[in-house]
């Protein structure tokens, strides 16, 4: 069943999909939309498969070893404490790993709560030109660890 997370990797994969941050071994790094905490990026597999148990040993090790590795350079470019990584697949049911940056700064009343919980709807959209710099950050932070394809 083809997913959005479906088209987004044949976005990536043909130069369409402005959010692409770059092709790892594994899949792709985007930047989520919206920036619900600013450095929100996303790992999307490359084939997409269901879900993470679809993938052989191999391909799973890769894959995580890819998404946290893709959570150290974050932490690198931002002030965050930490990096709050789930994969759900529930609405989109594909393979897909969040990574969210999460900061003292954020409001007392969310900053230790779920992500989900903030306001989505008030969070800014991704913009082209605001975003770039950041993407280019992490771009190069990836290709220094030898991680970008």
């Amino acid at each position: 069943m083809p997913t959005a997370i479906h088209q987004q990797v044949r976005d990536c994969q043909s130069g369409q999909f402005a959010r692409a941050v770059c092709k790892l071994k594994s899949g792709w790094v985007i930047l989520g939309h919206p920036q619900i905490v600013p450095g929100y990026c996303l790992l999307l597999p490359d084939p997409v498969v269901p879900h993470l148990n679809a993938l052989s040993r191999a391909a799973r090790a890769l894959f995580l070893y890819e998404m946290t590795a893709v959570g150290d350079a974050i932490l690198e470019l931002t002030n965050a404490l930490r990096i709050n990584y789930e994969m759900l697949g529930n609405i989109e049911p594909a393979l897909h790993a969040h990574l969210f940056p999460r900061y003292a700064e954020e409001a007392e009343d969310v900053r230790t709560a779920p992500i989900w919980l903030h306001d989505w709807g008030a969070a800014p959209a991704f913009r082209e030109k605001q975003d770039a710099s950041f993407m280019e950050s992490l771009h190069e932070k990836l290709d220094q660890a030898g991680l970008v394809c």
